[in-house]
């Protein structure tokens, strides 16, 4: 049974679909989460339907429109899924829904386990390659952190959340200004969010998926991202060191702050996420 959300964008996705000349009649709602992924069978497209994760962007055209320029340009080298040719790849806008189209990869489905770590080293390691070059307009770390400012403000104080810790989360993000948002370091075009479910395995290699979240920072935000997303995989600290060694990192004192970043951007994240759910009528 579907969710009203995964209706909307299935629906959504449809009506795009076919006012390209695609066949939607078989298309399906393939994963449902922050966002809402839809496949066009038979044609190989997929739509990806912004839906959890459209108020973390205060302009989420200009977002989708710097994911399809950054896949564009790794469209040739086979490292992330690329756009679709056989349909405007977006951004589109229907029914309040922002949804952008890319190629279907076959991949395994359901890798929740964490991957190998030395391959997730080495991937990532081929991705900022692969993106030092890209010179296209992206958003700053100074964005990111509008955007992690502007989702605590959405916070509301509740019987398990008071004004005071909601208080404590922006004297956390204050802390962190000098050492992750406003450090100045070398900054180049990242992904923005590194995690293994933002990876598909084909038989042959990793590919990167969901650009949603690209900007120009320090490479130290995709690999502290890399990190975290293995420990909560169950990868333990042999594991870690295994990712970051096939990576090729060797400046671990100023990973930890970025990490800091990352917990307190989940952190409020998840507590927004709890907040927007609707509570259950009691029957």
């Amino acid at each position: 049974m579907q969710t009203g959300i995964e209706q909307r964008a299935l629906e959504a996705t449809r009506l795009v679909g076919a006012a390209h000349g695609l066949a939607t009649e078989q298309a399906e709602v393939i994963y449902s989460g922050s966002n809402v992924l839809v496949r066009l069978s038979p044609a190989p497209v997929v739509a990806r339907v912004m839906t959890g994760t459209v108020v973390l962007h205060k302009d989420p055209r200009r977002w989708l429109e710097r994911e399809v320029s950054v896949l564009s340009f790794l469209a040739p080298t086979g490292v992330a899924v690329a756009p679709s040719p056989l349909i405007n790849p977006g951004p589109h806008h229907l029914d309040g829904l922002w949804m952008t189209f890319s190629e279907w990869v076959a991949h395994e489905q359901h890798t929740q386990r964490y991957a190998d770590p030395d391959e997730l080293g080495r991937a990532l390691k081929v991705l900022h390659e692969e993106l030092r070059s890209f010179d296209g307009d992206l958003g700053t770390l100074m964005d990111v952190r509008g955007d992690i400012e502007r989702l605590r403000r959405l916070l509301r104080p509740s019987l398990t959340l008071s004004a005071e810790m909601i208080a404590a989360l922006r004297a956390r993000l204050v802390a962190l200004d000098d050492v992750v948002f406003r450090a100045s370091m070398p900054v180049q075009a990242l992904h923005g969010d590194v995690s293994l479910s933002n990876l598909l395995s084909t038989s042959s290699r990793l590919v990167w998926n969901d650009f949603e979240d690209t900007f120009r920072g320090p490479v130290h935000w995709d690999v502290a991202s890399g990190v975290m997303s293995l420990q909560t995989r169950g990868g333990d600290a042999g594991c870690v060191q295994r990712m970051l060694d096939a990576y090729g990192w060797v400046d671990d004192r100023r990973l930890a702050p970025f990490i800091s970043a990352h917990e307190l951007y989940n952190e409020i994240w998840h507590l927004y996420d709890e907040q927007r759910r609707p509570v259950p009528t009691p029957r």
